[in-house]
C-alpha cells in the first residue's frame, strides 16, 4: 500500500527532525530557567531543608552516570507532568551536570 505524499513527506520530517534535536547543542541558560522554575521548589521540599540543590550533591545520589541523569529528568517530567519537551529534558540534563554531576 502507497503513502501518500504528505504523509511520506511528515514521516521523513519526522525522522530527520528527531534525528536533529537528538544531535542539538544543550541550552544551559534553557536548562537552568527550567530547573528554577519548575525542579528547584520541589526538591527543596524533599530535602527537608528548603534548599533544592542538596537533592543533587547528597551522598546517597541515585544518579551515576550521565544516562542515569536524563533517565532521571525524563522521570520527573513525566511522573509530575510538567509537560517538558525532549529537548528541554536534554538542556536541564546537560545545566544539572555542569552545574552539580560534572559526569563527561
Amino acid at each position: 500500500m502507497k503513502l501518500p505524499l504528505i504523509r511520506l513527506a511528515g514521516a521523513i520530517i519526522a525522522v530527520f527532525g528527531l534525528n536533529l534535536s537528538a544531535h542539538a547543542t544543550p541550552d544551559l541558560v534553557n536548562g537552568k530557567k527550567i530547573d528554577q522554575q519548575k525542579c528547584y521548589a520541589c526538591h527543596a521540599k524533599k530535602s527537608g531543608f528548603g534548599n533544592g540543590d542538596m537533592i543533587y550533591t547528597r551522598s546517597d545520589s541515585k544518579v551515576k552516570n550521565l544516562q542515569n541523569l536524563k533517565s532521571m529528568v525524563a522521570m520527573c517530567n513525566t511522573e509530575l507532568r510538567l509537560d517538558l519537551f525532549p529537548e528541554d529534558e536534554a538542556d536541564v540534563a546537560a545545566f544539572l551536570n555542569k552545574q552539580f554531576y560534572k559526569f563527561k
